[in-house]
């Protein structure tokens, strides 16, 4: 497997953010937002390359992790380096849940659940807005 190293931290101001990601994707990435189900672009994707941070681009996911898990947001069952993602208790919405941020940015990805396939056991849930996709050549 390909040695994958952590970015430096990557610091902006808010309004920096809100202008290089514009509502949608700011809203989603920086406020924790959740784009509605079986609308991202990456949902069907099925090529292959990897899935980065759609704010800073750091590379997170491989399409070789990639499942259809019928919740209606692009799913894997791991990051390409456990170093990629940082993982925090989530209590927003009255339940006790993973929220999963990009490393070098701290941009909400989504959430992980432990009912994945069996590789792992685990689905990492991933928004479309929150990612951008590396077709590998």
């Amino acid at each position: 497997m390909t040695e994958f190293s952590v970015s430096k931290k990557i610091k902006r101001l808010d309004s920096e953010w809100r202008a290089l990601l514009g509502d949608q994707r700011y809203h989603v990435l920086r406020e924790k937002g959740t784009e509605r189900a079986f609308t991202g672009r990456y949902l069907d994707l099925k090529d292959d390359g990897s899935y980065a941070c759609g704010a800073c681009g750091q590379t997170l996911f491989s399409s070789d992790t990639k499942y259809d898990s019928g919740s209606g947001w692009p799913s894997f069952y791991e990051p390409i380096d456990k170093n990629m993602i940082v993982e925090h208790s989530d209590y927003s919405v009255g339940m006790i849940r993973t929220e999963v941020v990009c490393s070098a940015c701290d941009s909400h990805l989504g959430h992980v659940f432990p009912d994945g396939p069996p590789e792992t056991g685990l689905r990492y849930c991933i928004n479309s807005l929150s990612l951008e996709f590396k077709k590998a050549t």
